[in-house]
């Protein structure tokens, strides 16, 4: 499970930080998962939580087949990524919605964060900033890795990682190598 989790990160990292991080192990998983395709918000606003990916975070609304049930797929670059319908939605376990019907409500969800590969993050502080929106900046200087957290209009955090920034405007937040662990970590 570690080489899976290592080889995932490790793509989205520049090419000599990736070989380091591989050659710290070689096992092979069996049946590897090769890309994320999607997850699925079940939203208290589908208006809003659109609105809030599309004008905040890029997606573009991306063609979707004719559900029962209103909804959008958004995607960048022309793929996939986020699909959403609203919450409330009756016989959802019909539509093979794997969540309990209030699930926004009855804060059942299991997933704390969503991440996404970005680019241009002085373009995401400025667009947050416009918009009056609180979020969290964090740097990882070992990795090269900026990130920046957000919520979404329901409360979902998604992360944006920023691969290969060596320097950073300091827009606040965390240094992680500056962070005291947290009781019983190793080094």
């Amino acid at each position: 499970m570690r080489s899976v989790v290592l080889r995932v990160f490790a793509s989205m990292l520049s090419s000599s930080t990736a070989k380091h991080i591989l050659t710290a192990t070689r096992e092979e998983a069996p049946m590897p998962v090769t890309e994320l395709n999607h997850y699925f918000v079940r939203a208290n606003d589908l208006e809003k939580t659109k609105d809030f990916y599309c004008d905040v975070l890029g997606f573009q609304v991306m063609p979707r087949p004719t559900f029962p049930f209103p909804g959008y797929w958004l995607g960048v670059n022309g793929k996939i990524q986020v699909h959403m319908g609203p919450d409330g939605i009756d016989n959802a376990d019909m539509y093979y919605l794997g969540t309990p019907k209030n699930a926004s409500t009855d804060h059942a969800g299991v997933v704390d964060h969503i991440a996404f590969v970005a680019t241009e993050p002085g373009a995401f502080v400025r667009r947050f900033r416009e918009r009056g929106l609180e979020y969290q900046p964090r740097s990882l200087p070992e990795f090269d890795l900026y990130q920046i957290f957000v919520k979404d209009p329901n409360g979902l955090t998604i992360e944006l990682n920023f691969f290969g920034l060596k320097d950073v405007t300091d827009w606040g937040g965390e240094d992680y190598s500056k962070m005291p662990q947290a009781a019983g970590m190793r080094g």
